[in-house]
């Protein structure tokens, strides 16, 4: 995914599925303080989902893994945080960073225009309360064919403008490489030096700033949940990175990056297989899901993966 903000342009190759608890209203769940009440709640009604309350189930599969993952960023830093809400799901950084700080749609809207007005004011109060910019991530299959062709006109009404696509992906289990893939000493990050590599090549890889990097995936409390990281040493030295959330029998992978002087080498491929065996012989399962962009799609393919679904990214002006 790629953000222009000032001189900077962040890219991000896949990200980051939680079943939401639909309680009382005002209920805010938190683990670092609390949002600002901000407007009304949200109202939730049974007849939401309508016909599209059953996803076929490999959509299910990425879009719970993603909304899962990203919460990684509402818990990395002690003044980072998470609201669940009917609907939506609403996760600070901690850090004025609209890539970090996002509005996930957590179930589908179908053809409520009204509904997903309603959701993009809640959640747009939230991040207005701490003056931080944010995006807005939508599974496409959470919005019926007409919404969705009116989705674009409805966010732009509430100061947002499309960011990028991200395509959902996924594989029943990755087929044999196609080539001889290079050495690789795979560590996960459990310490200062594996938590200083890994933030350093997402800085570079993806250009964004390195004291965001380091305030994110440099501490150690980002690392103490359910959401894995790996770097890939080569010769002793770190080139690639990936990292994994595991929900249910569903691998999903996240944040491969390798360092520009060392693509095209097969360190991606590599790191990420290494994961993925990793957690197999752990769990028994070998299904995976991603999200990618243009410039990996062709790699994921070649791995045995197959785009299921899609997510529209919004980001405040």
């Amino acid at each position: 995914m790629v953000e222009q903000s000032g001189r900077h342009a962040v890219q991000h190759r896949n990200w980051t599925g939680v079943q939401i608890a639909f309680e009382q209203q005002h209920t805010l769940v938190s683990h670092r303080g609390s949002f600002e009440p901000g407007p009304p709640p949200l109202t939730f009604r049974n007849t939401l989902c309508s016909n599209r309350e059953m996803l076929e189930p490999r959509i299910s599969a990425v879009a719970d893994n993603l909304l899962r993952a990203l919460r990684f960023f509402g818990e990395a830093r002690d003044t980072a945080e998470i609201s669940d809400l009917p609907g939506v799901s609403i996760i600070f950084c901690g850090l004025n960073y609209a890539a970090f700080n996002a509005a996930l749609l957590a179930q589908p809207v179908d053809a409520d225009a009204r509904e997903l007005a309603r959701i993009i004011e809640v959640s747009s109060a939230q991040f207005v309360s701490r003056n931080v910019r944010w995006t807005c991530w939508v599974c496409d299959d959470f919005l019926g064919r007409p919404l969705r062709r009116e989705a674009q006109r409805i966010f732009s009404k509430h100061g947002l403008r499309p960011l990028t696509e991200a395509p959902g992906m996924y594989a029943e289990r990755l087929v044999p490489p196609g080539r001889k893939l290079p050495l690789l000493e795979v560590l996960p990050v459990t310490d200062d030096r594996t938590r200083a590599a890994f933030a350093n090549i997402m800085s570079v890889a993806f250009d964004i700033p390195h004291s965001i990097c380091a305030s994110i995936y440099g501490v150690e409390r980002a690392w103490m949940g359910s959401f894995q990281g790996y770097v890939g040493f080569a010769n002793q030295k770190p080139v690639t990175t990936a990292a994994a959330m595991v929900t249910g029998d569903v691998i999903g992978l996240y944040s491969v990056a390798t360092l520009p002087q060392h693509r095209r080498l097969g360190f991606a491929e590599a790191i990420m297989r290494h994961v993925v065996e990793r957690f197999t012989r752990a769990s028994g399962s070998e299904r995976t899901v991603l999200q990618a962009t243009q410039s990996g799609i062709s790699l994921y393919q070649r791995m045995g993966y197959q785009t299921v679904t899609n997510f529209s990214v919004y980001i405040t002006d």
